[in-house]
């Protein structure tokens, strides 16, 4: 058998360690050493802040997208919707079914324009 040492630790933090190690691993000693080896292997210390969590991240995204869709709905409605009407008068300005045969254009009078001699 291996040589076993105490260590005195708080009741619920020795209650929350055994619920640790029971899911992760076999042993107490396997699970301690795991979270050491852990620690030292990607050279971090159990008191750094690694930043914000997942949720944090989510939350700020959602915000961000729900920012956008606000703009978006403000594009449509203010300049999208608008061009858009500016396009289709164009649109059916250029419609060969409206086109008047017996009107002339200005540049077909005058003989500088290059379209004139074709």
């Amino acid at each position: 058998m291996k040589e076993v040492k105490n260590i005195t630790i708080e009741k619920k933090t020795a209650e929350r360690f055994q619920q640790f190690s029971r899911t992760h691993y076999k042993t107490h000693s396997e699970a301690l050493a795991g979270m050491l080896d852990f620690f030292f292997y990607n050279e971090i210390s159990p008191k750094e802040n690694f930043g914000p969590t997942g949720r944090r991240i989510e939350n700020i995204l959602k915000k961000r997208i729900n920012a956008v869709i606000a703009i978006t709905k403000n594009m449509e409605k203010n300049k999208v919707n608008p061009t858009l009407a500016i396009l289709e008068a164009l649109m059916e300005a250029a419609d060969p079914r409206n086109y008047n045969s017996t009107r002339k254009r200005d540049y077909e009078q005058d003989d500088t324009h290059p379209d004139f001699y074709k």
